[in-house]
């Protein structure tokens, strides 16, 4: 192609064009090879040199780390993507690129030259997949290799060109430690919260998108004990657990002729056959959600799940909703009494308006009173005021109330301090002052 005696010297502006036709080499290069990513840098390195053109390093490097993202990763999103600090990207069209960072929305000086350019992306994303996006099926969701969530979604529903967002995946699990250390929950909600899971308590994350669930999810899963098997049940999964006796599902969307589809609720009724101590649901949105209060009043006591609400009460109704989506035409009394029999608390997160993910809420149910599903917040955040760079300021206090399921923990070893709830000792003594249990 040139004199190899002399390398040809290339100014900057041609170096889109020279990084346009490696990528294509290489790419067909690759495909010659059976797509195996192992051999992109070699083959790269063989193309820039059949180029015999003159770099300088740092050009040489650049080129080269450029065009191994356009093949290999996901191009001009890839330094997004290895950023640990980013935890959301969002591509909405090709002109505007936004990410999530410690908690804060912010646009991106990144575009894509064309909405071509994005839809080529999205078919690397889904084609090993066995996925599929066109017209007829503009929206797709998957799951990247290093285990971030992306969805995308083109024209004629996403009108101002093909949108993409991807959840990135946390390489590094939050601990409750962590969660402390940064102000999420207290060391008191902490240790009540180790007790129940470890006491088997039936326990709903509820919260807004972004909030903090699953995160919060992860780290109390942590306190299961090991002797337990635990069976894990995700659309797409993000849980990390580290007990030995873990069994994973994940659900499977159809392929791209709508067949070979698994429901995250043929999965719970499948984990019931799977002789679980403990059934553990990334998200319920679906008819799964009576699958599951049916497995917690059938003895598998001490399962979690998450769910998206804005407080406990709008918790339940969303899990009313979700149990009649199963199809089943139940009475709505009878669907809150099994509501009330199955879950023991709720854990509210809310995203605040600083950016920070804290507990605000951790609610009993305790049972029903007529049609109505009684609940006690057990501990409420208690906002106090802002400081001078905007963060929240406040404390996830204690409301004085105990829950009616503290036989439970001290039956399970654990002999939490009547402080711990801000109850008076002499309030101890006569606990009488709550509705009838339903254990």
């Amino acid at each position: 192609m040139s004199d190899q005696q002399n390398p040809r010297q290339v100014s900057a502006s041609e170096l889109p064009k020279i990084k346009s036709y490696l990528v294509q080499i290489v790419k067909r290069e690759l495909s010659n090879d059976g797509h195996d990513p192992k051999n992109a840098h070699m083959l790269i390195e063989k193309a820039i040199k059949k180029l015999n053109i003159d770099l300088d390093a740092h050009a040489s490097e650049k080129l080269i780390n450029d065009i191994y993202q356009e093949v290999v990763g996901l191009g001009i999103l890839q330094p997004l993507l290895d950023d640990p600090q980013i935890t959301e990207i969002m591509v909405n069209g090709g002109r505007k690129i936004y990410i999530e960072k410690e908690g804060r929305i912010l646009k991106t000086p990144i575009t894509f030259e064309n909405d071509n350019q994005i839809m080529d992306l999205i078919d690397k994303v889904i084609r090993p997949l066995g996925r599929r996006v066109d017209p007829d099926h503009p929206a797709v969701d998957a799951r990247l290799t290093d285990g971030s969530r992306f969805n995308a979604i083109i024209p004629p529903v996403a009108i101002d060109g093909p949108s993409i967002t991807i959840r990135k995946f946390s390489r590094d699990k939050l601990t409750v430690e962590k969660l402390i250390e940064l102000g999420s929950l207290s060391r008191i909600v902490a240790d009540f919260l180790e007790a129940c899971v470890v006491s088997r308590i039936n326990i709903i994350i509820s919260g807004g998108t972004g909030s903090g669930k699953t995160t919060l999810l992860n780290a109390l899963s942590s306190y299961i004990p090991d002797t337990d098997r635990i069976v894990t049940i995700e659309d797409s999964a993000e849980l990390q657990l580290h007990q030995e006796h873990v069994v994973r599902l994940e659900m499977k969307h159809p392929d791209f002729e709508g067949k070979g589809e698994v429901k995250i609720r043929d999965l719970v009724r499948n984990a019931l056959r799977m002789r679980p101590d403990r059934i553990v649901v990334g998200e319920c949105r679906g008819g799964e959600a009576l699958d599951m209060l049916q497995a917690m009043n059938t003895g598998h006591d001490g399962s979690l799940t998450t769910l998206h609400a804005n407080t406990p009460r709008d918790a339940l109704s969303r899990l009313e909703t979700l149990t009649l989506m199963a199809g089943m035409d139940l009475p709505i009394r009878i669907v809150r009494e099994q509501i009330a029999s199955a879950v023991d608390l709720i854990i509210q997160t809310a995203r605040m308006r600083d950016g920070s993910r804290r507990v605000v809420q951790v609610t009993e149910v305790v049972g029903m009173e007529g049609e109505t599903i009684v609940m006690t917040d057990i501990f409420k955040f208690e906002e106090i005021g802002t400081d001078e760079s905007g963060k929240v300021l406040g404390e996830l206090k204690p409301t004085g109330m105990r829950p009616l399921f503290i036989h439970r923990l001290e039956m399970a070893g654990f002999k939490l301090r009547s402080e711990v709830f801000g109850v008076n000792i002499a309030d101890v003594l006569t606990s009488n002052h709550r509705p009838s249990s339903r254990r």
